[in-house]
C-alpha cells in the first residue's frame, strides 16, 4: 500500500509493541522500500540540549519529541513552511521535513511553527503493509495541528475521535483496560 506520506498511523488496541502503544505516527516516506515517521506524541527534554542552531527554529520552552526508536542520536526537524519549495521534502500541505543544511535563522523566518524529533520509527520493505493487513494500525489523514499539537498526550484519542464511528469508541479506552 504505497502512498501513505502525510497520513497518521494510531496504533490500535491489538498493537502490543510497547515502542508504539498508543502512539500516532506521522508518515513521512512509504515507499516499495520501506516506511519512515514520527512519533509525535511522546516528549522528552528540552530543545536546548540537541543543540543552539534549532532555538532559532521553536519557541521557548518547547520540547523534544522522541520520534521512534530507531536513531534516537538523529534529528529531524518537521515545519510549517510560508513557502513550501522551502522544505526538503514535503509531507503534506506546507508541512515538510526541515533541510538539515538550511540556515536556521533564515528557515525561522519562513516557517509559522517546528518541532523537533530525536529519532526515528522505521519499517523494511513491506513491513508496514503487512502490519496495516493485521490491524496494528488504523489510518487517518494528517491535519497540521495534529504535528503541532499543545497536547501530544492526548492527540491518540483525539485524532480516533475525529475518525468517528467505531473508532470514537476507542478513543475513550483506558491506557489499561485491565484496570477498568
Amino acid at each position: 500500500m504505497p502512498g501513505l506520506r502525510g497520513q497518521l498511523l494510531v496504533a490500535s488496541p491489538a498493537l502490543l509493541d510497547p515502542n508504539f502503544h498508543r502512539t500516532v505516527v506521522l508518515v513521512v516516506e512509504h515507499g516499495e522500500e520501506g516506511a519512515l515517521g514520527l512519533v509525535l506524541n511522546r516528549i522528552s527534554g528540552e530543545v536546548t540540549e540537541v543543540g543552539p542552531p534549532l532555538e532559532e527554529l521553536i519557541e521557548p520552552g518547547d520540547r523534544i519529541h522522541v520520534g521512534g526508536p530507531v536513531e534516537a542520536g538523529a534529528v529531524l526537524v518537521v515545519a510549517e513552511f510560508e513557502d513550501r519549495e522551502d522544505a526538503a521534502s514535503v509531507v503534506f500541505g506546507d508541512v515538510g521535513l526541515v533541510p538539515g543544511d538550511g540556515d536556521f535563522d533564515v528557515l525561522a523566518e519562513r516557517t509559522r511553527r517546528a518541532r523537533v524529533f530525536a529519532g526515528y520509527a522505521g519499517w523494511g520493505a513491506g513491513q508496514l503493509d503487512a502490519e496495516l493487513a493485521e490491524g496494528s494500525w488504523i489510518v487517518e489523514p494528517a491535519v497540521p495541528d495534529d504535528v503541532f499539537s499543545d497536547a501530544p498526550d492526548r492527540l491518540w484519542s483525539e485524532v480516533l475521535r475525529r475518525k468517528g464511528g467505531q473508532y470514537a469508541i476507542v478513543a475513550r479506552m483506558p491506557p489499561d483496560p485491565s484496570l477498568n
